[in-house]
């Protein structure tokens, strides 16, 4: 008999965590119903008589209480209790970033069973109308040949008081990075996912530049590839008002997205054959400037949720298989080493120099948050699970 039903176990309830759980409760996600939930004792008390409240979370994985877990932790639980899950045969969700260093992601993908186990990860920036038209015009050929791209996506601004809304936050230690790690995973997703991986990264990081905290909070990275396409990746979580600028140049022309808008100035005849052909000094190619419509709709974690689910019972293909998690991580990961050793890192980068490297700051780390009022909800982990 076909299963009908995924019952899936959540743990983590910090403000994403709270979130799932409040949009499975309301069946925004068909199929999927919440049977079990892992955090502190004092972070749960909110009961439904339907779910179990669970502390301990080898505990909630052996209970036969669920087919799948979705997992809403800091980062570095993500490794530990992703493959304790996947090797006690659940399927498993991983909220980004897949974890805090390409070695860690290796370990959690090294244990997936693959066959019917499915193992996906929340990058819900791939469902947005807005940049799956980009991939579909990248891929369709109506940019020609990509050239060159900037994204700078500094519209990520935080205060002091976010920062010290968990001891874990903008530590090495507690959160592995700062704003490559929490902010642009969704970013760096999207940029392989459009344009692939590139050959080097060249990264300059500033540390604690606009907030008391010893990670990274302003990065330019230059990325090259070996076709000879280059790109400019720029963000910072202490630009305000910041903005959300993508350019990509193609031999027909330039397609930029600002905010929602989405604009395709498309070049009549592509521009290196216009250069070779022109017998004028300073001629351009004739352009046509458009706004490329957008579908209705925003990007979405029920969306993410509810292929997890098909997934599981129907075969699905994942938006988002784990796996590819790992790509952004080496994005961040080789930007961070780039700047911690003042030179380019070819790709594939060497995870056991990067997870050697990140250690030592974690060891040697002296930083200590001053303490601040704090309004907003945040919820330290950092002794969460046994």
């Amino acid at each position: 008999m076909q299963q009908e039903i995924v019952r899936i176990g959540l743990v983590g309830l910090g403000n994403m965590g709270k979130a799932h759980r409040a949009n499975i409760r309301a069946g925004k996600v068909k199929g999927l119903k919440l049977t079990a939930i892992c955090d502190r004792k004092e972070a749960m008390p909110e009961h439904e008589e339907d779910e179990a409240q669970v502390e301990d979370f080898t505990d909630m994985i052996r209970s036969g209480l669920i087919d799948a877990v979705l997992i809403a932790t800091p980062h570095y639980f993500h490794t530990s209790m992703g493959i304790e899950a996947l090797e006690a045969g659940l399927h498993v969700m991983v909220e980004k970033p897949l974890s805090v260093h390409k070695a860690d992601c290796e370990r959690l993908i090294a244990a997936h069973k693959g066959g019917g186990q499915v193992f996906g990860a929340m990058f819900q920036l791939r469902t947005d109308p807005v940049y799956k038209q980009i991939k579909s015009l990248i891929k369709g050929g109506e940019l020609g040949e990509i050239r060159r791209v900037l994204w700078d996506c500094t519209d990520w601004f935080r205060t002091e008081t976010y920062y010290a809304s968990g001891g874990w936050r903008a530590t090495w230690k507690g959160e592995g990075g700062g704003v490559l790690l929490n902010q642009c995973p969704h970013n760096l997703d999207l940029f392989q996912w459009l344009f692939g991986m590139p050959d080097e990264v060249t990264g300059f990081c500033h540390f604690g530049r606009y907030h008391d905290i010893e990670v990274e909070d302003d990065v330019t990275a230059y990325l090259r590839y070996g076709n000879g396409m280059h790109a400019t990746f720029i963000t910072s979580t202490g630009e305000a008002p910041g903005r959300n600028l993508l350019q990509i140049s193609g031999e027909r022309g330039m397609l930029t997205l600002e905010g929602r808008t989405l604009r395709f100035q498309r070049n009549r005849t592509p521009m290196s054959q216009f250069s070779q052909e022109s017998g004028a000094g300073f001629a351009k190619p004739d352009c046509w400037s458009v706004e490329v419509p957008i579908e209705a709709g925003s990007s979405s974690h029920n969306d993410v949720l509810q292929n997890f689910t098909g997934a599981i019972l129907r075969g699905e293909p994942l938006i988002a298989p784990a796996a590819e998690g790992i790509r952004s991580i080496e994005l961040a990961n080789a930007i961070l080493l780039s700047s911690w050793h003042g030179r380019t890192i070819p790709l594939p980068m060497d995870s056991a120099e990067y997870e050697r490297e990140l250690q030592r700051r974690i060891d040697t780390s002296n930083h200590v948050k001053k303490p601040r009022e704090v309004k907003i909800s945040g919820d330290d982990f950092s002794k969460s699970f046994k």
